[in-house]
């Protein structure tokens, strides 16, 4: 019995030692396995089902959600007076993003047409297409900011042509038609006699553009070979820089296509991304962590000097010429045309912009930007990307449809583009990048913790048999005092002896 129970101590501390080991391994072997898992699935390969399928057709919910800053006083302002504005909407767009044309280079890249559809959600949307709103007239106000500097009389002969085709200073319109287009006698006029001068060769609107059109040819490393450049643009439509911009930096196109990153970031990362609608690469900071779903994130959001001007942050001095910090000047990439972009109700912004116009009230919560990204792997879980276009407009001598308003930079629309993992990706997600990693954690803590259970126990039992042999081997008898064996004080004639 006893031997039994050596064996089976025995057996207790090899299994535990053994057990134990296993579990060191697998802390130092573990986040290897994971990491190399998360690297062959980041990967731009038609192989990787998980990721591959959201980069391609990105199968999460995207929703466009857009306000228009409807004018309460245009005649007002063409009398030089605030502008008072109020925001309607939102009119809510479900986006179809789909990428065409798929190429795979030898370099290692991939090229592709990413297309966008946008389809109208009344039961989400506050208000329908058919809601008039009234706006500025960017073909009137627009052409007399780029007209400023022409001579007296061809601004004179611009102002009789709007009158000719019945265009003021102000549209009013219902929202389906600004948003996706109008037909314009004007813009068909400018179309067929001066050609390339207008954006669009048919209907004007503000999102004419967008729907069933292209982002551009994007060009971007697959990542084989080094997950670090993983998603990064090589190209974009055949250009490494673009050449919009005064200096060498602001043309640079830095980071990603905006869809996904390199993984393992830090909170020292940065989301760096082109952008073809701004016509500029942008960066995202990090701001805090949290969790989306289960899923660890982490936050990031645009920095105050996105936007500033030259003088304020002295590397943006490229994107001039400025005006106030919180505006970008996009008009070299918009023909011209005076526009600025900036972060909805001039939120960031230097508030004398605010100050020019009645009805903005900027929050974060409401009208900041932010990506929320799973580190581990650079695969955003929930995004919203929230910019605003403004006018900037005001009286020009010779043209009688600005009348005698004040210089303003004139809010627009504002739009937001959301999207965020669900449904089945976001479980296929949750579970492969999460769950499982998890488990091999708890795994090797547990198979540490049964290693050394099972060795401490064998160990005791051990020592408690080594004790019990060495009490039992002290109580047996010795030869010369066990009575019965002993030979002290006996005849030796009766023990067989001679004399």
């Amino acid at each position: 019995m006893s031997i039994s129970r050596s064996k089976v101590a025995a057996g207790l501390v090899i299994s535990g030692i053994l057990t134990f080991t296993f579990g060191v391994v697998i802390v130092f072997v573990g986040p290897k396995i994971i990491d190399d898992q998360i690297i062959k699935n980041v990967e731009i390969n038609p192989n990787n089902e998980l990721s591959y399928t959201i980069w391609k057709d990105v199968p999460v919910p995207f929703f466009m959600s857009v306000y228009f800053f409807n004018v309460l006083n245009p005649s007002e302002i063409l009398a030089g007076e605030k502008p008072m504005l109020e925001q309607r909407g939102p009119y809510v767009y479900k986006e179809y993003r789909q990428k065409e044309n798929i190429t795979f280079h030898p370099n290692k890249t991939v090229t592709y047409l990413e297309y966008r559809q946008y389809h109208f959600m009344r039961n989400m949307s506050l208000g329908n297409e058919s809601d008039v709103a009234t706006i500025p007239n960017m073909l009137v106000l627009g052409a007399a900011v780029m007209m400023e500097n022409m001579p007296y009389a061809v601004r004179l002969l611009m102002s009789a042509t709007f009158k000719a085709f019945g265009e003021g200073a102000f549209l009013t319109k219902p929202v389906g038609e600004l948003m996706w287009g109008y037909d314009s006698k004007l813009v068909d006029f400018l179309n067929t006699y001066l050609p390339g001068l207008m954006p669009s060769s048919g209907k004007f609107g503000l999102f004419a553009e967008f729907n069933n059109s292209n982002t551009g040819l994007f060009t971007v490393f697959t990542g084989e070979g080094d997950i670090r450049n993983a998603h990064k643009v090589d190209s974009w439509n055949g250009l490494k820089e673009v050449n919009y911009w005064r200096t060498e930096q602001c043309n640079m196109i830095n980071g990603t296509a905006g869809q996904m990153w390199p993984p393992f970031m830090t909170t020292e990362s940065t989301l760096p991304f082109y952008s073809p609608d701004a016509c500029r690469s942008m960066e995202l900071v990090y701001q805090r962590p949290g969790v989306v779903d289960g899923i660890p994130v982490y936050r990031f959001v645009a920095p105050t000097t996105l936007f500033a001007n030259g003088s304020d942050y002295p590397p943006n001095e490229g994107f001039c010429p400025c005006r106030q910090s919180g505006i970008l000047n996009v008009s070299s990439c918009r023909n011209g045309a005076p526009a600025f972009i900036s972060h909805p109700h001039f939120y960031n912004a230097d508030p004398v912009l605010r100050s020019f116009v009645l009805g903005l009230n900027p929050n974060e919560e409401d009208h900041g930007l932010f990506i929320d990204i799973h580190p581990g792997t650079g695969v955003p879980i929930n995004v919203s990307i929230r910019l605003q276009l403004n006018l900037y407009m005001k009286k020009i001598s010779g043209i009688t449809e600005t009348g005698k308003m004040s210089e303003v930079v004139m809010p627009m629309i504002w739009f937001e583009e959301r999207g965020y993992i669900d449904g089945d990706a976001q479980k296929t997600f949750y579970t492969n990048l999460v769950v499982l990693p998890a488990v091999m954690e708890y795994m090797q803590y547990t198979f540490i913790g049964l290693g050394l259970l099972l060795a401490t126990t064998g160990a005791i039992l051990l020592g408690q048999h080594r004790k019990k042999r060495g009490s039992e081997k002290a109580q047996l008898p010795h030869p010369d005092t066990d009575p019965r064996t002993s030979t002290i004080g006996k005849d030796p004639l009766l023990l067989g002896g001679t004399d």
